[in-house]
């Protein structure tokens, strides 16, 4: 089964740029985000998702970049976008997310994230993808409804435990994300594209969808 790349969803929210201050640290950024999606993606094909060297390849990748972010943060902060753009703002909170086994450093960062989201230099969309992630990470409930599991038998993405599930678009709103059933439809539909001869071997001919909201 195949999984849709965060990168392929968030860059969709991401896509402006402004003036910068540490271009060097932007590239850096970027080049890291490269190697980082090679990571978090599919196996080259000859190796499986549980094959060693597949795991020893992402394992070297993410505790590289956990140290090399660990010491961007200690010297700059968070980088918001008046220091390497919006884009290399999105590059850093990308990087952080994929790294689950320092939930303790993604606590760290959040922090530092929410006062660049209060300053107007880095994306309330990102800082509630990485709460609702460390939240889960921590044994806790997601708050927007961000990460999803699938419904394997109707092709449904379904949200991962969440807190007070009733007011969740209310939340979403507030951080400029659209309402949780567009996005589950949209996560639905693009996880049926990805894994059509699966589905289709089970008889399954499209997604199950939820009845969209206006936003």
């Amino acid at each position: 089964m195949k999984i849709i790349p965060l990168f392929f969803y968030c860059m969709l929210l991401n896509g402006f740029t402004i003036a910068q201050t540490n271009p060097a640290l932007a590239d850096t950024l970027a080049k890291m985000v490269v190697i980082d999606q090679q990571a978090a993606g599919l196996p080259p094909e000859g190796l499986t998702l549980d094959s060693p060297g597949w795991q020893h390849f992402k394992d070297s990748v993410f505790t590289s970049h956990h140290k090399r972010l660990e010491k961007m943060l200690d010297s700059y902060g968070y980088p918001g976008s008046d220091m390497v753009g919006e884009k290399g703002a999105h590059h850093f909170w990308l990087l952080v997310q994929h790294l689950d086994k320092w939930p303790a450093f993604q606590q760290q960062v959040i922090k530092a994230l929410e006062q660049q989201v209060a300053d107007k230099k880095a994306s309330s969309k990102d800082l509630a993808y990485l709460t609702d992630r460390v939240r889960l990470n921590t044994g806790g409930k997601q708050v927007y409804g961000t990460q999803v599991t699938y419904n394997l038998d109707s092709c449904q993405a379904i949200p991962k435990p969440l807190e007070d599930p009733a007011s969740v678009n209310e939340r979403r709103k507030a951080v400029g994300l659209e309402p949780l059933e567009n996005y589950l439809n949209m996560m639905s539909e693009s996880h049926f594209l990805m894994n059509k001869e699966m589905y289709e071997k089970k008889g399954i001919k499209g997604p199950k969808l939820y009845e969209q909201k206006d936003k």
